[in-house]
């Protein structure tokens, strides 16, 4: 559906938009000069993959609160055309070692594990990133790249721009890659050294908050909402609630397809069930993939012992049924409560 069609408070702030580009242009000379000090990350670059509403928001918000990595804040996402020049900036701001008497104490709030469909509130809460993905890949939302596509992207200028925010934070720097999970082995081609954390959420509450997002974003189920599979013309012609399993069911299988096809050393797969009753055992993984592709993650996890899985149904026992049939229908595989 149209932007004009989504709910007010999700609309783009066009004066916003008029004055980050502004910004940004100004900005790239000073950019160019980081980019060009550096070739590639130090580190393994995290990125997060998952259907919508899988609980990929929440696992970033939990890698941004350990300090071990840095990630794409809020205030970095509106120096999406230079964010090394960002990077300097937010250590300004927010970080401790140039604090001042306080001066900006009101920058340096913890992250929260709260948001509205992805969107978190706080200058240092983990953004989707969006504008920067773009840069370099052409697309604009989340489907599979065509095979020009693919040839298109600019594979050098983002692993330069990585390599250049690392640099600037000195950690292992983690985003979601949503717009590229239909695509991981190219990603994987541009990032070598890339640790992939595919989270999955038993399906049928993630169809549920799936079909609640449309509702919260357009005020109707009517309208897609987030990634397109393959699948997607085949999708969009069924009821909504087909085409929330269809779109699920068809989003992992693709992260999946395309996950068994690098180096096990660079995957993580995880639920979110499990993710939730002990993410201490999600970040002893991540350690020890750290081993395996070469590098080191020091320290001790000091995070939160669990989450409370937000696993409640509230869908009708018809739309239920209507779910367990239509994910039946597509996967050859009958779906448990």
């Amino acid at each position: 559906m149209p932007e004009h069609q989504r709910q007010p408070v999700f609309q783009r702030n066009q004066a916003l938009e008029e004055l980050l580009a502004e910004i940004n242009t100004l900005l790239a000379p000073a950019e160019k000069q980081l980019v060009e000090k550096v070739t590639v990350p130090q580190y393994p670059t995290i990125i997060v993959v998952g259907a919508p509403r899988s609980g990929t928001t929440l696992l970033m918000q939990w890698l941004a609160s350990l300090g071990y990595f840095a990630y794409p804040t809020n205030l970095l996402s509106r120096f999406f055309g230079a964010p090394a020049v960002g990077a300097k900036i937010q250590l300004l701001l927010t970080d401790p070692r140039y604090n001042f008497n306080d001066e900006f104490f009101d920058f340096s709030t913890p992250v929260a594990f709260e948001s509205n469909l992805g969107k978190t509130q706080g200058v240092l809460a983990p953004n989707e990133f969006w504008y920067f993905w773009r840069r370099f890949i052409p697309n604009e939302e989340p489907r599979p790249l065509s095979d020009e596509e693919l040839k298109a992207i600019d594979g050098e200028g983002l692993v330069a721009e990585l390599a250049a925010i690392e640099s600037v934070f000195e950690k292992p720097f983690a985003m979601k890659g949503l717009i590229m999970e239909f695509n991981i082995p190219s990603l994987f081609h541009i990032l070598p050294k890339a640790l992939f954390i595919n989270i999955r959420r038993h399906p049928l509450y993630n169809i549920q908050s799936l079909l609640e997002a449309r509702e919260k974003y357009y005020g109707t189920r009517q309208g897609w909402y987030s990634v397109k599979p393959a699948e997607y013309e085949m999708l969009k012609g069924l009821h909504p609630i087909e085409q929330v399993t269809g779109q699920v069911y068809y989003t992992n299988r693709a992260i999946q397809q395309g996950l068994d096809q690098i180096h096990p050393s660079n995957v993580i797969s995880i639920r979110y069930e499990d993710f939730c009753a002990a993410p201490s055992d999600l970040f002893n993984l991540i350690r020890s993939h750290f081993t395996l592709l070469g590098d080191s993650l020091n320290g001790e996890y000091q995070g939160p012992t669990q989450f409370e899985p937000r696993n409640h149904l509230r869908l009708s026992d018809n739309e239920i049924a209507m779910i367990m049939a239509s994910y039946e229908r597509f996967s050859g595989e009958k779906l448990s409560v």
